[in-house]
C-alpha cells in the first residue's frame, strides 16, 4: 500500500482507552517514547486493534494514522 505520508514510525500498542465515540491508542515505539493516535471506536474496530499488535504509524501534518498489516 502507498502513502502520501513519508514519515514512518513502527511501534507496538501498549494502551487502548475507548470513549463513546473516540479512542485513544498509544504505541511504543523503538526510541525511549511513545506515539498516540486518537481515532473514532470504529476505525480502531475496523483495524482489529488491540493491545500487543504491532503496527506503523503515519505522521503527516498534525494527523497520526495507524496501519495494521
Amino acid at each position: 500500500m502507498k502513502y502520501g505520508a513519508r514519515n514512518q514510525i513502527v511501534g507496538k500498542v501498549v494502551e487502548v482507552k475507548k470513549g463513546t465515540l473516540m479512542c485513544k491508542v498509544k504505541l511504543e515505539v523503538t526510541a525511549p517514547a511513545t506515539v498516540s493516535s486518537v481515532m473514532t471506536i470504529e476505525s480502531m474496530e475496523s483495524l482489529g486493534l488491540k493491545e500487543g499488535d504491532n503496527v506503523t504509524a503515519i505522521i503527516k501534518a498534525i494527523n497520526v494514522l495507524l496501519v495494521k498489516e
